[in-house]
């Protein structure tokens, strides 16, 4: 069975209602339970609940920063290998590394193109899947 296609729950913490729910929208289609939380502190919550498969990670959040959610996130142990993907739309130089920094694991820029959306996300997935199974070479560099 493919692991990946065993991996369904994803958690996204978004505040702008379109972007939640074109990301929510292109999950479902998909096959995914998308979960969502509007705020950081119902997102570090709800990931701390129900364990996603990976975490859509806004970083300008309305309570607290996307940042200091990642941070909250990677100190659950049980959370720690959970793929978090900082979906932004910060493009500036030094922004991605700041979000690998703070404990994401990938970084995606806003507007999501719907097209590879999907894919990309299918990726993290696939590298969360090779690490847990002790595949994985350089687990976090092809999902970029």
């Amino acid at each position: 069975m493919d692991p990946v296609a065993d991996a369904r729950t994803i958690l996204v913490i978004e505040d702008q209602e379109q972007n939640l729910y074109l990301m929510k929208y292109l999950l479902e289609a998909n096959g995914y339970e998308a979960i969502l939380a509007r705020e950081g502190h119902e997102g570090v919550a709800k990931a701390r609940s129900c364990s996603p498969d990976l975490i859509l990670l806004d970083i300008q959040l309305p309570t607290i920063s996307g940042y200091d959610v990642a941070r909250e996130i990677r100190r659950d142990g049980r959370l720690g290998k959970t793929p978090i993907i900082a979906v932004t739309s910060f493009a500036m130089p030094g922004d991605r590394e700041d979000a690998l920094a703070a404990g994401c694991s990938g970084y995606v820029e806003k507007p999501i193109d719907p097209e590879c959306f999907i894919g990309q996300m299918e990726a993290y997935l696939q590298d969360k899947a090779d690490d847990e199974n002790g595949t994985s070479e350089a687990s976090q560099g092809g999902a970029e």
